[in-house]
């Protein structure tokens, strides 16, 4: 559960890198995550490794 985001479920993509001679190698876009602490509607307070588009979009409540 190292690179996925606990709300979303956001994880890494695949592709390839392209070189300019058009030789293809794999690689991976991993996923902005950040390890916060979070709010839960019953009012306790856990770390989770949430994306930042779930962050920024309001979809989880930081807990000061």
């Amino acid at each position: 559960m190292a690179r996925k985001c606990e709300v979303c479920g956001k994880g890494p993509s695949t592709g390839c890198n392209v070189s300019h001679s058009n030789r293809h190698t794999k690689r991976r876009w991993n996923a902005n995550i950040q390890t916060i602490r979070v709010k839960e509607e019953n009012g306790t307070v856990l770390r989770k490794k949430v994306c930042t588009r779930c962050i920024r979009s309001g979809k989880v409540v930081r807990a000061i």
